[in-house]
């Protein structure tokens, strides 16, 4: 048969398939039609992973790459419309659900599912509400197409391509909290015929014709897998090692196991020198190391696991890396000494196992009470970089609501492991540990009446603090300096900043941008107490009231870390930095802040010579941390003095004109003969406060907004991504500054932006994401583009 003839039954397939496609019914089918028209439904047919014959389309070499460059940039995590996780091949068996993850309106907890923890198969998906993308109906190669939902969604699109118009039209909805439409295969004609400008990807350009066939071909073939890779002997043996270490059998390894898996649960763990990056998972799991593991899947890592013995296992993780939840964990033979040397040589006694009752395992100070505070707060020092970006990467860190408790950029210190965790400082935590109640005591279905009741403890535990600072200042530990750690002179870990992209997060080492408005100091009690409150007891399936009170909880836990700031300060200068921090909120408010809730009366150990003494600490702060410190996100790192001097011209923008411009936005510079540069463009948008629940607007100050620009990337959801050259760099800078309308704005993105709807698209995102991973390959993952600008 010639190579003409061969492709004719193809052919012929593809038209038929189409023309289902196209003269299907309007109205949403029944169940008789759809066993009709496809044949009965088997919900059971992807238990059993189908593997790719010789010569077919293969999953992970030929079509994951598709889907990871141009659907998982959208479709991954939590957030990921309708559920429906592309980045694994048990994500899109697993199929879409309507039910909302996030939801600040639900009054009872929801019924939890995670991706490979609360089901297995995909027809224990279906019984939890789960919609087949792919078809789960009679296998023809007609059906193989027109009874999947994902085929169909690609050939909408390709079907009907986006207007060719700059700024898309108002049927197109990319709002954070837009409603969701989440069509089943017998729905989806209707909706084809309702919406034919939803085809995936949703508000973006089509894929390539060639990347649709890759697709195609691998859905008729029945949508195969490939065999999972086995691990490479190196890292089989280090997991072995490791493995081992942390199930010993002693009340004390047994402890120290518990504590690392519940601070190590959300992290990609990988090994030191594995050029391939293989992640791991570390999970809780019946069944001891050597046995195939079988998953403990609580609601949260510290519930009652229900075994008499539970084993700390480490689970391969296979699915796609995403910038928003990507935090990325080395393990390595000095890291495993360290650990053993804190937790299993240190000199105390484990008699007895602490018990799983909410009230106790919800307190990290009484549960790992038996456990030295240096050694806890050590560990989490080694790499504070990592819990503090479990603070924003975690799922409690999504919308605008749970970020406005933040300010837009500040530093972040730590107060010295040897100060902070000394024995007097224990022994004191260890006496207000009641005091410590976290709102996840109240579980993920909690009362709103118990944030009264959390309020008056944190209200004696401020009392408690000052009192202990202000009976023991200039004797024990005076209030100078030497309570900052300094990272042993060589841990970045010891300087961080945070930045708010209004309802998104970032945190990355050094101190970066132009000194904040504001800076927190956190010393183990806080460190520890946050980590509880917006990682390990957080619940986001849980209801309005749980997720309120974390809210409001972390206003406390702001204040505590801006209190151990200004004690660093001059006492005259204290309250009228903390009313700069805190105009127009309310006094009760404030006098948590350095006030009757807390006050420390003792002066600073800081001999001042400015008359701007935050200015003056920040410098000496930088000062004490410099031999550690992590400079790569500093402009003056930019070689080519003309770039780096118009870059500083953008820096240097001010005011209300940036009220206009995105939050976050990766620039790209293209000058001719040389490769592409990168740069992050960050607002820093103005605060009166930032104790406002609800109404933020009331609280802003266009007139202090500000712009952070560094080279390489920050943040993990880009607003927009902009090309220009050097030279053109002043006129951006001219029109950033006069910006004054969305008009101007329009007129600006006319010039420099790639807009969502421009042909080059993926063009552009695939070189950024070749950069990205050339510039942080430890750190590189897929962007989210949920939150690109249309305008």
């Amino acid at each position: 048969m010639d190579r003409a003839h061969s492709q004719v039954p193809s052919m012929l397939s593809r038209t038929f398939a189409l023309i289902l496609v196209v003269l299907a019914g309007c109205a949403t089918l029944t169940q008789d039609s759809l066993d009709t028209r496809f044949g009965p439904a088997d919900p059971v047919r992807f238990d059993r992973v189908p593997l790719a014959a010789a010569g077919e389309v293969s999953y992970r070499r030929d079509v994951k790459p598709i889907l990871d460059n141009r659907c998982v940039v959208c479709h991954g995590c939590y957030d990921a419309p309708c559920q429906l996780k592309l980045g694994s091949w048990d994500g899109i068996a697993r199929g879409t659900s309507p039910a909302l993850v996030y939801d600040s309106a639900r009054l009872r907890e929801a019924p939890l599912t995670r991706l490979g923890v609360d089901a297995q198969l995909p027809s224990q998906w279906r019984q939890k509400g789960f919609d087949a993308v792919l078809n789960e109906r009679t296998p023809s190669p007609d059906n193989q197409l027109a009874g999947s939902v994902l085929y169909r969604a690609l050939a909408l699109k390709r079907d009907h391509p986006l207007p060719e118009t700059a700024v898309l039209g108002d049927e197109f909805d990319f709002s954070l909290d837009r409603k969701q439409s989440c069509p089943r295969l017998g729905e989806y004609d209707d909706y084809a015929r309702k919406k034919p400008l939803s085809g995936m990807p949703y508000g973006l350009p089509g894929l390539e014709p060639r990347e649709v066939d890759v697709i195609t071909r691998w859905l008729r073939a029945g949508a195969p897998d490939d065999p999972a890779p086995p691990l490479p002997a190196a890292v089989s043996r280090q997991v072995a090692d490791w493995e081992r270490f942390l199930n010993g059998d002693s009340p004390k390894a047994q402890l120290m196991g518990r504590y690392l898996y519940e601070h190590l649960f959300l992290g990609h763990l990988m090994f030191e020198g594995d050029a391939q990056r293989h992640v791991l998972r570390l999970v809780r799991s019946a069944t001891p190391p050597g046995s195939p593991v079988q998953l403990i899947a609580s609601r949260r890592p510290y519930d009652d696991p229900g075994v008499p013995r539970v084993y700390y296992r480490l689970q391969p993780d296979r699915e796609t890396l995403l910038a928003k939840t990507y935090m990325s964990y080395l393990l390595s033979p000095a890291r495993l000494a360290r650990l053993r040397g804190w937790f299993l040589d240190a000199d105390y006694r484990v008699d007895k196992l602490p018990s799983y009752d909410i009230e106790q395992a919800s307190n990290p100070f009484v549960t790992f009470g038996a456990i030295p505070h240096q050694a806890r707060y050590r560990f989490m020092l080694d790499d504070a970089g990592f819990f503090v970006m479990n603070f924003i990467k975690g799922p409690v860190c999504r919308g605008q609501t749970a970020l406005d408790v933040i300010e837009d950029r500040f530093w972040v210190f730590f107060i010295d492991p040897d100060i902070g965790a000394d024995e007097a400082t224990a022994q004191s935590l260890q006496r207000q540990s009641a005091q410590l109640r976290l709102p996840a005591a109240e579980g993920s279905s909690a009362r709103l009446g118990a944030w009264r009741q959390m309020a008056e403890q944190e209200d004696r535990l401020l009392a408690a603090k000052s009192e202990a600072i202000n009976r023991g200042a200039g004797r024990r530990h005076p209030l100078d300096l030497s309570l900052v750690w300094d990272g042993d002179g060589r841990n970045p870990n010891a300087a961080l900043t945070v930045f708010r992209h209004f309802d998104s997060a970032s945190v990355v080492h050094g101190l970066v941008g132009d000194a904040p408005k504001t800076a927190w100091v956190i010393g183990y009690p806080l460190l520890e107490r946050i980590y509880y409150l917006l990682v390990t007891g957080y619940g986001v399936y849980g209801n309005l009231a749980h997720q309120l009170e974390s809210r409001l909880y972390m206003d406390f836990m702001r204040m505590e870390g801006e209190t151990n700031f200004l004690l660093l300060l001059p006492k005259a200068a204290r309250d009228p930095l903390r009313d700069h921090w805190y105009r127009g909120a309310e006094d009760e408010a404030k006098r948590y802040v350095n006030g009757s809730k807390g006050r420390v009366e003792a002066e600073t150990g800081i001999s001042y010579r400015s008359t701007d003494p935050q200015q003056e600490l920040y410098q000496l702060l930088r000062g004490r941390v410099a031999p550690a410190l992590d400079r790569r996100f500093d402009l003056d790192r930019e070689t080519d003095r003309a770039l780096r001097q118009r870059l500083e011209g953008l820096a240097s923008l001010r005011g209300a004109p940036l009220s206009w411009w995105p939050e976050s936005v990766v620039l790209r510079i293209d000058d001719p003969g040389r490769e592409p540069k990168y740069f992050s463009l960050l607002r820093d948008t103005g605060h009166a406060n930032v104790s406002t629940l609800l109404r933020e607007k009331t609280a802003l100050l266009p007139a202090e907004n500000r712009l952070t620009v560094v080279p390489g990337f920050i943040g993990a959801y880009p607003n927009a991504i902009l090309r220009a050259t050097t030279a053109e760099l002043p006129a951006l800078a001219q029109a950033m500054g006069a910006l004054a309308s969305e008009a101007d704005y329009l007129a600006l993105a006319d010039r420099f932006v790639v807009r969502r709807t421009h042909p080059g698209f993926w063009a552009v995102s695939d070189a950024l994401h070749d950069a990205y991973q050339r510039w942080s390959p430890l750190e590189a993952a897929l962007l989210d583009y949920g939150r690109l600008e249309n305008r």
